[in-house]
């Protein structure tokens, strides 16, 4: 090679280098929750850039407390849903996930780096439970999906799983319910994620469902997360 070939070679990647190093700053920088890792802090920073700057998404943090443990519930529309919960939390959050998902090619490690607790819905689903239980005792902040699956405002009611209320009434923990709207890929799990829209986020006041019974809790949890099908209870 002559030299001028080798001079472009090495400003090239003299300037990926930097460029690299540029990124990583901007990775550092943006992420908030401590995951515990420098790497995986770095996929928080990534996240919440993809989601408000790609996505738009327009939402307030979540009101957790900054330690204890907590439930997040929300409305389940697409496979966005929960890397835009994830921006706007300043603490991680574990999600319970059906296995399969748990298990998808290429995702798996993901996964099992944001501490995602994996349900057998077919098979085993109190191991699950009992994980999720043992996260809260520590303090952690789990997410759920109520609803158990992918769930859209234009379908039929249906009817939330009463774990949520197991869960907060067992480990003595608020439950902060959120509502997911905008979403361009509605129904879709992987195209969800590059079809950019405008998703907002409404985060409201805890619910605390150790002091109610399965059904009321379930009930209150409807009514913020679900659309103006429920009144609130009073």
């Amino acid at each position: 090679m002559n030299p001028w070939g080798l001079a472009v070679l090495a400003l090239s990647a003299l300037l990926l280098a930097w460029l690299g190093h540029r990124t990583l700053r901007a990775l550092d920088r943006a992420h908030i929750a401590d995951w515990g890792g420098r790497w995986v802090n770095r996929i928080d920073g990534f996240n919440r850039l993809f989601c408000h700057r790609f996505h738009r998404l327009s939402a307030d943090c979540l009101p957790l407390p900054d330690t204890g443990p907590a439930l997040v519930v929300a409305n389940h529309v697409s496979g966005l849903d929960p890397l835009l919960l994830c921006a706007a939390s300043r603490r991680p959050l574990r999600f319970i996930i059906a296995t399969e998902q748990y298990h998808r090619f290429g995702l798996h490690w993901l996964f099992r780096a944001a501490g995602c607790i994996p349900v057998d819905r077919s098979g085993r689903p109190e191991r699950a439970f009992r994980e999720a239980l043992k996260a809260l005792a520590a303090g952690e902040v789990v997410a759920l999906f109520p609803h158990g699956a992918i769930h859209l405002d234009s379908e039929p009611p249906k009817p939330l799983k009463r774990g949520v209320a197991r869960l907060a009434q067992l480990a003595d923990c608020p439950v902060y319910p959120v509502r997911l709207e905008g979403i361009r890929g509605e129904g879709q799990v992987v195209l969800a994620v590059f079809r950019r829209g405008r998703p907002r986020l409404t985060s409201h006041a805890p619910i605390d469902c150790h002091q109610l019974g399965d059904d009321d809790c379930l009930r209150y949890i409807s009514a913020y997360i679900e659309p103006h099908r429920h009144p609130i209870p009073s």
